[in-house]
């Protein structure tokens, strides 16, 4: 196996912190979070939009962020951005696992695949398509929904993938009707479920 310099591979970070994982299939867990720097997906509703830019953001190495994760004590690491596939994940997660880490990815899909993840959350975005290698990865679907396009939009991401992955649809924050909008999609197609950010209603990351 290729030795790797914990100190020399480094990832540009926008932040880390311990908290709850607020969606989707592991809510109310205890989380570490790692947000890359980095996205070109380009949401017009992200609420990270300052982790587009990779360059705003220091480098941290793998061994910071070991530190860091192992301290925390988390039930689950937590791979976020930005789009986080844009870099080599690898290492990273190699060595977040050889600590006896859960890891999990949350992810547009948009780049090639790399890494090792216990599970990966896929959030395919209409703005840019997702890479093919993304689809026989993904353990939980979650689609952010603010119209009846996205609905349309996350029944195709869905036939792509095996019926055994869990399928979440989440509210755009700053759109009123959505809730509603999924609330009666969810009803009609039992084969879904709704998410709601929990941090946000608790305010908290």
């Amino acid at each position: 196996m290729k030795t790797v310099n914990l100190t020399h591979c480094t990832y540009p970070i926008v932040e880390t912190f311990h908290s709850i994982q607020g969606e989707g299939a592991w809510t109310g867990v205890s989380a570490f979070f790692i947000r890359l720097g980095g996205c070109d997906v380009y949401c017009p509703w992200c609420d990270q939009k300052e982790s587009w830019n990779p360059k705003r953001h220091p480098h941290q190495s793998v061994e910071n962020l070991l530190e860091s994760a192992k301290m925390a004590n988390p039930a689950i690491v937590v791979i976020t951005g930005g789009e986080p596939l844009m870099h080599d994940l690898i290492p990273l997660t190699r060595e977040l696992q050889l600590l006896g880490l859960r890891v999990h990815l949350e992810t547009s899909g948009s780049h090639p695949f790399s890494g090792n993840f216990h599970w990966v959350t896929f959030s395919p975005k209409p703005y840019k398509r997702p890479h093919e290698s993304i689809y026989e990865q993904v353990n939980e679907l979650k689609v952010v929904i603010a119209n009846e396009e996205d609905l349309h939009w996350a029944q195709r991401q869905a036939a792509k993938l095996p019926s055994t992955v869990v399928k979440y649809l989440q509210p755009e924050w700053n759109t009123p009707n959505s809730g509603a909008l999924i609330f009666e999609f969810v009803l009609k197609h039992p084969q879904w479920r709704m998410s709601l950010q929990t941090h946000k209603f608790l305010n908290v990351r």
